[in-house]
């Protein structure tokens, strides 16, 4: 078994950094670093929470789609990323307050979540459990 401690962090290809970079401050990441995003290194954001994301760019091949999730044909990649909010109901205020558009929710025993798109339609969902956290997510039927 390959001893992970931890996820290091999550790499975004995005099209227009200061778009990119102005909609993750406002879920709350910081600018640590940007050493030369144009010349293909990554633009370096950090939450609170201690989760960093590396916006990589620039993007070659302008599209209003997301290849992964909003085509007919299923290729393999990362589809997203889910984070976990300490509530749902304060993340859709937030979301409401900060004009984010909800794309979609689902939910499975005590969990339940919403989805929403970067400027480059890349999937973020935010997930909120109930009282306890369960080890076995049970039923996954119902997932979009």
């Amino acid at each position: 078994m390959l001893r992970i401690e931890s996820v290091n962090h999550v790499g975004i290809r995005v099209s227009d950094k200061q778009q990119s970079i102005g909609f993750y401050e406002r879920l709350g990441f910081s600018l640590l670093s940007d050493v030369g995003f144009e010349k293909g290194h990554p633009v370096i954001m950090k939450h609170a929470s201690g989760v960093v994301l590396n916006l990589l760019g620039p993007a070659t091949v302008a599209d209003q789609t997301n290849i992964l999730m909003d085509v007919d044909q299923k290729y393999t990649g990362i589809t997203h990323v889910a984070l976990t909010v300490t509530s749902l109901d304060e993340t859709r205020d937030f979301l409401e307050q900060s004009g984010i558009k909800i794309t979609g929710s689902f939910s499975f025993g005590n969990m339940a979540a919403v989805f929403i798109r970067d400027p480059d339609r890349n999937v973020i969902e935010l997930d909120a459990y109930g009282d306890d956290k369960p080890d076995d997510m049970g039923d996954y039927s119902n997932h979009p």
